[in-house]
């Protein structure tokens, strides 16, 4: 079994599911007492938050590269970046390490072509939904239309994200409103919902609508699993 080096902490909320999610499946995969090896560095989200405020995606890229590197230095054998948003600056952690990445947008990407979408909409951050590092690389490796809210819809969203879900509070009040929000997308012509920020998936699953929802971190988790055990 290989080993896996997840950047965590953005929120760490979300890389808890990340390491449950691994953890039960090369269990359920390979039984008995079987467990993940996982090597874990979980940064400050406030340090990155405040770098994403502030439009340095360079030097947040440069924080993000540093851990790669120390769990490079510690044996893993792969790097998966616990975040949707932090793609953005896959290319420097790329650059900075010997080992490979997993992109989130590939394993997603892969998900949706196995089950034959063609028109997908993307949830995520406010960085994720408007800026083109996401929906590009969705768009460019694989037979997919890609959409996103308006930005109206893209500010409620992104709010819940950092103000709430973050922070672990969960209401029904943001429920609805990303339901509504889907619902809306599916209208339009979206044949899925990606979930493409980590933490979406602890509000909305397929117990709250009939809309297929495709969870990145649920996604990326399999991914690394498979990887591990490839």
């Amino acid at each position: 079994m290989k080993t896996i080096g997840l950047i965590g902490g953005m929120s760490w909320e979300s890389t808890s599911h990340y390491y449950a999610t691994i953890n039960r499946e090369i269990n359920r995969r390979l039984g008995g007492f079987h467990s993940a090896k996982i090597l874990l560095v979980s940064v400050d989200f406030a340090d990155i938050e405040n770098l994403q405020s502030a439009g340095n995606w360079q030097a947040a890229g440069n924080l993000l590269a540093h851990a790669a590197l120390q769990l490079q230095a510690a044996g893993a054998e792969c790097i998966v970046i616990c975040t949707n948003t932090m793609h953005k600056v896959a290319s420097q952690i790329e650059l900075a390490v010997k080992i490979p990445l997993l992109h989130i947008a590939d394993a997603t990407g892969r998900a949706l072509v196995a089950k034959q979408i063609k028109q997908v909409a993307l949830l995520g951050t406010a960085f994720t939904m408007s800026q083109d590092f996401y929906k590009r690389r969705l768009a460019d490796n694989f037979p997919l239309s890609v959409s996103v809210p308006n930005a109206e819809d893209q500010e409620a969203i992104h709010h819940i994200i950092y103000q709430e879900l973050c922070q672990g509070v969960i209401t029904e009040a943001s429920r609805e409103t990303y339901i509504t929000i889907m619902n809306k997308l599916h209208q339009q012509g979206a044949q899925a919902i990606i979930l493409g920020c980590t933490e979406i998936g602890l509000l909305v699953s397929a117990d709250h609508t009939s809309i297929p929802l495709f969870d990145t971190t649920l996604i990326h988790s399999l991914a690394a699993v498979d990887f591990a055990l490839s």
